[in-house]
């Protein structure tokens, strides 16, 4: 899917073919401004309405009209592909940012910033909601790059000693969701629990006091892929 060369698969830039050479064009200013307010609207409406939010509700909140929306995403799959490049992208340039500092201080770091944009606006449904949207290419990248960055954070923090040498960088991606899910049915009333439980969290990766973990780390933290 989206392998038509003048389609603008994220909104980044357009494209067209010049004596058979494709020609890659950045946005203008204006365009460019379009697509940011486009992706801060369509986040807030997923995140309140779901994977069904209409174009229509998106280019409202935008204050832009559903043309705008169709010229940079031609397709509701473009836009939540969008999305998620955003979102992985804005993690993974935080956690490659922290690998030069302080190893404890960086994973921690690291952890709370995932935890504050997801308490922001949870968008990790919409990775199931959209086959299309799993399954695109440069959502894998975004996705891989993403995982490297933490398990380079987590394997630093190894070598420094200040997290347990039998936790996996892939335990640790599985458990970045645990502190808003846990708090969640209390978050209306009191926003910044998830910090008690990210801090309870974190104390159980520190070697201090560990016991052995009875069950061996999973391979990856995706599922297995489905066998035809």
């Amino acid at each position: 899917m989206f392998e038509d060369a003048n389609s603008n698969r994220t909104g980044r830039s357009t494209c067209c073919r010049l004596g058979g050479v494709t020609v890659t064009r950045p946005l203008r200013a204006d365009a460019a401004r379009n697509r940011e307010s486009l992706l801060v609207a369509a986040a807030a409406e997923f995140a309140e309405r779901g994977a069904d939010a209409s174009i229509s509700d998106i280019a409202r909140r935008a204050g832009v009209g559903k043309g705008t929306v169709f010229r940079h995403f031609p397709t509701k799959d473009h836009l939540l592909v969008a999305i998620v490049l955003d979102r992985m992208a804005t993690l993974s340039a935080a956690g490659e940012a922290l690998l030069g500092g302080d190893p404890e201080a960086g994973l921690v770091e690291f952890l709370t910033v995932s935890a504050e944009y997801k308490q922001q606006l949870d968008l990790s449904f919409l990775l199931a909601a959209s086959p299309t949207v799993v399954a695109d290419p440069e959502v894998a990248r975004a996705r891989d790059r993403m995982f490297q960055a933490t398990y380079a954070l987590v394997e630093r923090a190894q070598e420094h000693g200040v997290v347990r040498a039998d936790v996996t960088g892939a335990d640790v991606i599985l458990l970045m969701c645990a502190p808003n899910y846990v708090a969640g049915p209390l978050l209306d009333a009191d926003p910044e629990l998830w910090r008690r439980y990210l801090a309870m969290l974190f104390d159980g990766l520190r070697p201090a006091g560990a016991h052995p973990l009875p069950h061996p780390a999973p391979a990856s933290p995706l599922p297995p892929a489905p066998t035809t």
